[in-house]
């Protein structure tokens, strides 16, 4: 039986979340497990922050999934600078809108439907 002196604690990280480093043989890792409660709980406030910001922005997953399908498409040699032309577009505010729009018409097409 391992000696209670050195058992590691139980850190239960949230679901989809890699726990924090618990040490090694006699070693109890970083963390406490009053800290570690602590980073769960700040983990878990900043996961559910990050997605209330994303329902109420859907134009920041419009930016992303169309730089993401022009990369796949493109394939370009310097993604750097490639990101770097497609950011700084002057036409991109009028593409992020165009594709908003799509998306709302979309749902509600998709609401309609349900009720059918």
């Amino acid at each position: 039986m391992a000696d209670p002196e050195y058992q590691q604690p139980q850190h239960n990280p949230p679901h989809g979340m890699e726990s924090y480093d618990l040490g090694g043989e006699k070693n109890l890792g970083a963390l406490s497990q009053e800290q570690q409660d602590k980073l769960n709980k700040f983990k878990i406030q900043t996961r559910m922050a990050n997605e209330r910001y994303l329902r109420e922005h859907p134009e920041v997953e419009c930016l992303l999934a169309g730089f993401l399908g022009d990369v796949l498409r493109r394939r370009p040699e310097n993604i750097r600078d490639f990101a770097a032309e497609y950011f700084t577009d002057s036409e991109l505010p009028k593409v992020v809108e165009r594709q908003l729009e799509d998306r709302q018409a979309h749902m509600k097409q998709n609401r309609i439907l349900q009720k059918i």
